[in-house]
């Protein structure tokens, strides 16, 4: 357990993400003794709570996500405190400041403060202002002794902007408030089990590196699809759309991580170097006759969303990559709502290599290694002689996944590896500023060209729009 005492600050506490993530991972963490013995929850949004209602809130939120089958959680929600304000005003940020310094002089220390935005990426702006006006950027109240100790850091959910010029205007006014050690841009799919063993895999095995280019490797399929709709999202995804919402940050994290060289260290900076390196040699170049754009049926008529809506609710396109490594291999970007199945995959195609086959088999025998994100496992398909007197070929396949031994519940939910991580700063699981910035630079032309793209629709239920490229 961490001794440093520690106060956590939830902008827009009373939000959806606080209760169906963040309460859920915080209490997990808790329970695991990873957060510091003296760590203060503090809510801060609009509603008029007393810290009693806020604990009820969060309480709530516990029992929801356990089915009712909350195991004492008392103690944990006695952490928790709530400091009403608005968050587009001034006085409310000084009034906010007041109370945490009120704090560490109850408490006689200098707690470490971590700020998470768990608000609409729209008030980004006007949260970051008023934080640097306000001075709540400043470990603690004057005076304290170990005042210089102390450190601030702030999470920012995605996305982070709306385009590479409203992005970088952001991260100007992010780095004048904070060093980059103290940002932590959240991009949840990077702290995901399989995501991580992507590196272990590929740089810790030498079976599949010496074959990881364009030699060996065909094509390369991203899947990011869901079958739920937009259900009460539909105001904010309607001026988002499907490429902004998943592609530009996730799938692109997924490419990244998929296409980079060998860190030649674990250290965040190598790691997050190397990624960065390989997104600046990505390019997207959006065609009718490369790219798909739909949008399923009834998506109009969703709560929040234009009547005349051109956004897309799925995309298929193909990325190139200007490397020696993995020249005129395509990467094949598909995204969708309402589709027919929920999944995220990273699909890596082998070249069929000359087959011992039998005489007319004329099945195309193709290894395919994938790593299922949403299932947090790892899987190779490859053939073998079907059992019996002919000689036949059949798929097998290889698979293991990453759940813990014994009792445990399987795997580590991703909100508690970011706000660990976030704690420890440890910026691994982590977009750099040079990494959003080339996420943008590749999507935002993409962008400007989308709209005159033809929009195709598609049943829900359904695959997707029928268009062949």
């Amino acid at each position: 357990m961490l001794q440093k005492p520690l106060t956590i600050v939830i902008f827009g506490a009373t939000g959806d993400l606080f209760q169906r993530k963040l309460a859920g991972a915080l209490f997990d963490l808790y329970q695991k003794k990873l957060l510091p013995e003296q760590t203060e929850i503090v809510g801060f949004s609009r509603k008029p709570f007393s810290h009693d209602q806020f604990r009820a809130f969060v309480t709530n939120a516990l029992v929801a996500r356990a089915n009712g089958r909350i195991v004492e959680p008392e103690e944990f929600v006695s952490k928790a405190l709530y400091h009403q304000g608005d968050l587009t005003a001034a006085e409310s940020y000084t009034s906010l400041d007041s109370f945490l310094g009120e704090r560490d002089r109850t408490h006689g220390v200098c707690s470490d403060k971590l700020f998470y935005l768990a608000v609409p990426p729209n008030l980004y702006e006007t949260v970051f202002t008023r934080l640097s006006e306000s001075g709540l950027a400043i470990p603690c109240a004057p005076g304290l002794s170990d005042e210089q100790k102390a450190w601030t850091r702030v999470l920012v959910e995605k996305p982070f902007g709306n385009n590479e010029k409203e992005a970088a205007r952001l991260d100007r006014m992010l780095g004048k408030l904070f060093e980059e050690e103290q940002i932590f841009r959240i991009d949840h799919y990077l702290a995901k089990e399989t995501m991580q063993n992507i590196i272990s895999f590929r740089f810790s095995n030498g079976l599949f590196e010496p074959l990881w280019d364009r030699k060996h490797i065909e094509r390369v399929e991203i899947q990011f699809l869901e079958e739920h709709t937009v259900g009460n999202r539909g105001a904010f995804f309607d001026g988002v759309g499907s490429l902004r919402d998943v592609g530009q940050n996730h799938m692109l994290q997924m490419l990244a991580l998929t296409t980079m060289e060998n860190p030649q260290s674990m250290r965040a900076d190598a790691i997050r170097s190397s990624r960065k390196t390989a997104l600046q040699k990505v390019s997207l170049k959006p065609t009718a006759k490369t790219t798909v754009r739909g949008q399923y049926a009834g998506y109009t008529n969703e709560s929040g969303v234009k009547t005349h809506s051109n956004t897309e609710t799925y995309f298929r396109l193909t990325a190139h990559i200007a490397s020696a490594r993995w020249k005129g291999v395509p990467f094949i970007l598909e995204s969708g709502k309402a589709l027919r199945e929920s999944t995220v995959k990273i699909r890596v195609f082998f070249k069929p290599a000359p087959c011992l086959c039998p005489k007319g088999h004329e099945v195309l025998h193709q290894n395919v290694l994938t790593f299922d994100i949403s299932n947090e496992s790892i899987a190779v398909r490859f053939w073998a002689k079907r059992p019996g007197f002919e000689f036949e070929l059949e798929p097998k396949e290889l698979s293991f996944s990453f759940g813990w031994e014994g009792q445990e519940r399987k795997g580590t939910n991703a909100y508690e590896r970011v706000l660990l991580d976030a704690i420890r700063g440890d910026q691994t699981l982590f977009a750099s500023t040079e990494e959003v910035k080339q996420q943008w630079k590749i999507t935002t032309p993409v962008l400007e060209k989308w709209e005159r793209l033809p929009l195709h629709p598609y049943a829900k239920g359904s695959s997707g729009p029928s268009v062949s490229l």
